[in-house]
């Protein structure tokens, strides 16, 4: 018999606080009682039922909430969001709190069944689905309307009363994790299970891949080094190298899609159904009726969002793409400024200038990224995209376009139009270089000195005070929410999706691409590391079941590189001696090759399963036994109906 939400007690011996709301000072006091009702109000009423306790200041004021739930109520919320947990015949079943004995390690008293990014990832999801009822505005906020069916905590973001809800850490568990993760220097795995338990699988997939992409980095980089010293200008000696490049960036991508399935199963994210998406919180629009849920909501016609992209999006776009084609003329300019000085001079200083330009170059690249990201994020959020995934989607878009045209248009025209490979090879490496050391210090080593400075103060500051208050609760809650706010993997993929294609797009030029890849992402293993425990607030856990949309960003890359090293290779003295009378037949010979390395890139693809045979048997195995229970079930009710 399943349980119901009536029999639910909201009375928790132990209050143990998982997640901080932190709402706007001066928030009126019938505000405050509302919205807390509806958070401990049952299930059955409209709430959330889960547990408040304010976190009294010093100055006394009450614009902090701790939130939290009992043991019970957790149980049945993973049953609510599709939580996948592991049986006892080690087989993974979506967990229903009806069968709960049935689950590996279960017991009534094993408060940690469910990991603590579970529990804050449940209470995130009850929080975002409180409704309105029949309230028409938030108490005393008529300017913050409701319609029935909003969701609450949606509406109090946009309207400014709530300022953040983000998961408390857990001191012990991190301190656990940090020891184990980059706590001292080893070469080997990174503990990605307790990544995932502890950060959820978003954040352990996008390490797991950067780990992944760094053992593959390996045999290009032990490859290119020979490569680099003993054959710098016989090109022809790289045919094989190139080959051999270009059949890796498949292999490894494919082989990736294999490891991903093997974790996100064993996570049990790779069996969870997806959540039915709901309007952003920046969303707006005439009210209307959502023909799929039947519920009252926000409607924008999509004639307005394309006429948006199309009229004025576009056209913002391109002008950035022009104006970064016109940095990168400038950027020739001083190129051929620093040649100048050196022919005149030939000295050890006009030696070192030579690599000024191309430094100046990478900073201002980095620095326009930068720039139009923002832009890129304001423009996408104006165009009033209804759900998370499509603004996601052409933001990424936006970002990806014009990252690729920033970083490599200049390594293009060295290569196709001034024909110059010693030029090609110093830009490729002082712009890889370049920009790994920006991003490092940017990412990693700026937020992580102020987060410093900033938690010696918050400690002079709360040594000061006299309160009852557990003193180690209020200064972390204190030192938490002005920590930074980690929005996403969207920048770490990003910077992998560059630097696999500075490794590939030129790998004939530039061999030891792949060894400096090697080298930062090592430092930006234990950097991130350091960033997520010790920079930003814990992220939410976010279920997933691969790396997304960046899978395609990746082998666009790989194809694009096929394409570019065909070309540099016809392009070098070796190859153009085998044709000697008729440029049509080298053109022609290099297309060939390109269409036939093309070929065996897809037909890799296509032979190497995304799933092991293990997991697709399992995975068949589930859908059986699930069909099998639905037609058992259909049987029942049928036979019921003939007895009566």
């Amino acid at each position: 018999m399943a349980e119901s939400w009536s029999f639910l007690d909201t009375f928790e011996p132990d209050f143990r606080p998982l997640v901080v709301i932190e709402l706007a000072k001066g928030t009126k006091e019938e505000t405050i009682q509302w919205f807390t009702d509806r958070i401990v109000d049952k299930k059955a009423n409209g709430g959330a039922q889960l547990l408040v306790k304010p976190l009294v200041t010093e100055n006394g004021n009450e614009n902090i909430y701790l939130v939290g739930a009992s043991h019970l109520r957790l149980l049945l919320g993973a049953e609510t969001v599709g939580l996948v947990k592991e049986c006892n015949d080690n087989s993974m079943r979506t967990f229903t709190y009806s069968s709960r004995k049935t689950f590996k390690d279960f017991a009534d008293d094993n408060h940690n069944f469910l990991t603590v990014a579970e529990c804050q990832y449940i209470i995130k999801h009850e929080l975002e689905n409180l409704r309105a009822k029949d309230e028409k505005m938030i108490p005393g906020y008529p300017q913050a309307k409701l319609y029935p069916g909003k969701s609450i905590v949606r509406r109090l973001l946009t309207s400014g009363i709530l300022v953040q809800i983000f998961p408390l850490h857990d001191r012990e568990e991190l301190k656990k994790l940090r020891h184990s993760w980059y706590g001292r220097v080893k070469v080997g795995y990174q503990p990605l299970d307790e990544i995932r338990c502890y950060f959820g699988e978003t954040i352990a997939l996008y390490f797991g891949f950067l780990e992944y992409f760094t053992f593959a980095l390996i045999p290009m980089a032990v490859i290119g080094i020979p490569y680099y010293v003993f054959a710098w200008e016989d090109y022809d000696k790289y045919v094989m190298f190139a080959t051999f490049n270009l059949l890796w960036s498949t292999v490894i991508l494919e082989v990736w899609k294999r490891i991903c399935a093997i974790m996100t199963y064993r996570w049990g994210t790779l069996l969870m159904k997806r959540q039915f998406e709901e309007p952003r919180p920046g969303f707006h629009g005439a009210l209307g009726i959502n023909p799929v849920t039947g519920r009252e909501e926000p409607v924008y016609s999509s004639i307005k969002r394309q006429i948006r992209i199309y009229l004025v999006s576009l056209p913002f776009v391109c002008l950035c793409l022009y104006f970064s084609l016109y940095v990168m003329m400038i950027y020739f300019d001083l190129e051929q400024w620093a040649l100048d000085y050196h022919e005149e001079n030939e000295s050890n200083f006009s030696n070192l200038m030579l690599f000024v330009p191309s430094i100046i170059y990478a900073v201002v690249i980095e620095i326009m990224n930068r720039i139009y990201r923002y832009a890129a994020e304001f423009l996408t959020s104006w165009e009033n995209h209804r759900l998370e995934s499509s603004y996601q989607n052409h933001l990424i878009l936006k970002v990806l376009v014009f990252n690729f045209l920033n970083c490599f248009a200049s390594l293009f025209y060295i290569a196709f139009v001034l024909f110059d490979m010693k030029l090609l090879r110093q830009s490729l490496a002082t712009l890889l270089i370049t920009s790994q050391i920006l991003n490092q210090f940017a990412e990693s080593l700026l937020p992580y000195w102020l987060q410093k400075r900033h938690k010696k103060r918050m400690k002079k500051h709360m040594s000061s005070l006299k309160t009852d208050t557990d003193l180690s609760l209020v200064e972390q809650v204190n030192l938490e929410k002005e920590m930074g706010t980690y929005f996403g993997t969207f920048d770490d993929y990003l910077e992998l999706f560059l630097q696999f294609g500075y490794v590939s797009l030129f790998s004939c030029v530039y061999p030891l691409a792949a060894v400096f890849a090697v080298l930062n992402n090592i430092t930006e293993i234990y950097s991130d590391a350091l960033k997520m425990c010790r920079v930003y607030k814990r992220p939410f856990a976010e279920p997933t079941a691969n790396i997304g949309v960046w899978q395609l960003a990746f082998e666009t890359m790989s194809v694009i590189s096929v394409v570019t090293n065909c070309i540099l290779i016809g392009m070098s003295p070796q190859v153009n001696a085998l044709f000697p009378d008729s440029k049509m037949d080298l053109i022609l010979t290099v297309a060939l090759v390109e269409h036939l390395l093309l070929a065996i890139k897809f037909i890799m693809a296509f032979v190497i399963p995304d799933k092991p045979r293990e997991i697709q048997i399992k995975l068949a195995k589930l859908e059986f036994e699930s069909l099998e229970a639905l037609k058992q079930q259909q049987m029942k009710l049928a036979a019921e109906s003939l007895k009566e």
